[in-house]
C-alpha cells in the first residue's frame, strides 16, 4: 500500500499520509513520495490548490525512529538533507496555495510540515508537539525559523524546549494555525477552504505567497519595492482583468489562474 494517497478533484491535488499504523511518521520512502507529488502540484497547470492532512488518527508523529536504529540507519544529515528540508523548500516555494488539515497529533517534523503550509487548520481533537527534546535533538524542518514568527520567541523556546503539548484550540489562540473546527465538521470545513482558494486568482495567491517569503529577509525599504514588483505583476495577469471586469458588471468572477 502506497504510503502516499494522491487525488486531483476539482483543481484541488488532496495529499494524504498514509502510514497510519505508524501514525503515519515518515521513513524515507514516504518522504521521497511526498516530493514526487508536490513536484507534480508545481508543474500540473489544472491543480491549482494543494490539500495536506493525514490517514487515521494521526497528522503525523514525524521521523519513524526506527530509520535511526540498526545496521540499516540512516544519518540524520541525510534524513534532513534530502527528506525534510526539501519537502519544506517545495512547501514553501510551490507557486500555490497550500492548506494543511491536522486531523490529529503532529509532532516534530510532522508538526514543522504542517506549520510552514500556507493556511493550517485542525480538527478539535488535534495537538501540536515540539518533541525533539524528549531524545535530545533540536527542532527541525524549519522549525525554529517559523515558530517563532509565528507565535513569538519566548513560547516557541518554552514549547521547543519542554516538549509540551498544545491542543489545537491553544493554537489557534496563540495565533499558532488559522482555524480549529468540530471533530465531525472539518473535514469538510477544510476542505471547503481549499476549494475555494483553487477558484481564486492564484496567480496572485503565488505573487503574495512569494513576497511573504521575501519578507523574511528584507527590510521595510527592500519590502515595499517586493510589493511593487509583485502588484505590478499582479496587475498584468488575466485574473486581475477578470476581477475588474466582474466588480464592474456586478457578477461573480471567474478566475483561472492566469
Amino acid at each position: 500500500m502506497s504510503s502516499i494517497l494522491f487525488e486531483i478533484k476539482n483543481s484541488v491535488a488532496y495529499i494524504t499520509l498514509n502510514r497510519p499504523e505508524k501514525f503515519n511518521a515518515f521513513n524515507r520512502e514516504m518522504a521521497l513520495q511526498m516530493q514526487a507529488y508536490l513536484d507534480e502540484c508545481a508543474t500540473v497547470p489544472d491543480i491549482r490548490c494543494v490539500y495536506i492532512t493525514g490517514a487515521g488518527k494521526a497528522f503525523s508523529a514525524g521521523q519513524d525512529i526506527s530509520e535511526l536504529v540498526g545496521d540499516k540507519k540512516i544519518a540524520i544529515k541525510q534524513i534532513l538533507a534530502e527528506h525534510y528540508n526539501p519537502i519544506v523548500k517545495r512547501i514553501r516555494n510551490l507557486p500555490k496555495p497550500v492548506v494543511c488539515a491536522v486531523n490529529g497529533v503532529a509532532a516534530g517534523a510532522g508538526a514543522n510540515i504542517a506549520l510552514c503550509c500556507d493556511v493550517v487548520v485542525a480538527t478539535e481533537s488535534a495537538s501540536f508537539i515540539q518533541a525533539f527534546s524528549k531524545i535530545g535533538l533540536i527542532p527541525d524542518s524549519g522549525g525554529t525559523f517559523t515558530l517563532p514568527r509565528l507565535i513569538g520567541w519566548q513560547k516557541a523556546s518554552a514549547l521547543m524546549m519542554t516538549g509540551d503539548k498544545v491542543t489545537a484550540a491553544d493554537a489557534e489562540k496563540m495565533g499558532m494555525i488559522y482555524k480549529v473546527f468540530a471533530n465531525d465538521m472539518f473535514e469538510e470545513e477544510s476542505k471547503k477552504i481549499a476549494l475555494t482558494l483553487s477558484q481564486m486568482p492564484t496567480k496572485g495567491l503565488a505573487y503574495t505567497k512569494h513576497a511573504l517569503n521575501m519578507s523574511f529577509a528584507a527590510s521595510w525599504e527592500e519590502q515595499l519595492l517586493l510589493e511593487d514588483k509583485f502588484q505590478q505583476k499582479a496587475a498584468a495577469t488575466e485574473d486581475y482583468a477578470e476581477g475588474i471586469n466582474s466588480f464592474l458588471e456586478k457578477r461573480m468572477p471567474n478566475f483561472k489562474g492566469k
